[in-house]
């Protein structure tokens, strides 16, 4: 894609969404580190039923530790790999009580160096929380970059860092939440809807839905 396209693609959708927002649901960094931990392969929807019962009781560290594995577990057992997850909220936990005083890092290392913290993850966290310019590649973003042309690459990681490359520095802090948004609910894996596309004169796909 041209770098003029480039910039068009993404003031468009700074033009229908000035402020996009992520849907999972938090109240501080530490819920949405454990958000976004909770969401691997499940949906927002899906997280956002388990954790708002568990927020309300565990917004903390220290909270979430008091609570236990066992009840951490019976409020998200609705979502895939609960079991595990459990573990790694009790883990993480245990250690931002330990080496970094209760608090979320601001710092990928320090992140992904937590229990159930992938690069993914640290991204999100990064972005959301802290307002760092990070893209964090998931299912949508992937298929986005490929299929639109925008960032072509065969792994995650490399479309990640195509996008760090070609999205100019003014669209970086929003690019990850219109991409994710916009490949959910326009750019379907299945069954794009192409005719309501903002950005469709600058896309690749061949099999466009008229």
């Amino acid at each position: 894609m041209k770098k003029a396209d480039i910039e068009e693609f993404y003031r468009r959708f700074q033009e229908q969404m000035p402020e996009p927002k992520g849907e999972l649901h938090y109240v501080n960094p530490y819920t949405l580190l454990v958000a976004v931990v909770l969401s691997a392969q499940a949906t927002d929807v899906g997280v956002n039923k388990a954790t708002r019962p568990l927020f309300e009781v565990a917004d903390t560290p220290e909270k979430m530790l008091a609570i236990g594995e066992k009840k951490v577990r019976n409020y998200i057992k609705t979502i895939g790999l609960f079991n595990a997850k459990a573990k790694n909220v009790i883990a993480l936990s245990k250690l931002l009580v330990e080496k970094h005083g209760s608090a979320v890092p601001r710092d990928r290392d320090a992140l992904e160096d937590l229990p159930g913290v992938g690069r993914k993850t640290a991204s999100v966290v990064l972005n959301i929380a802290f307002g760092e310019p990070t893209i964090a590649v998931d299912t949508h973003i992937f298929r986005i970059g490929n299929r639109t042309g925008l960032a072509p690459g065969k792994t995650p990681l490399a479309v990640e860092k195509k996008l760090e490359e070609k999205t100019p520095e003014h669209y970086k802090l929003h690019a990850h939440h219109w991409l994710i948004l916009h490949g959910r609910y326009v750019c379907k894996a299945r069954n794009p809807i192409c005719p309501a596309c903002a950005v469709e004169e600058f896309c690749r796909f061949k099999g466009k839905t008229l």
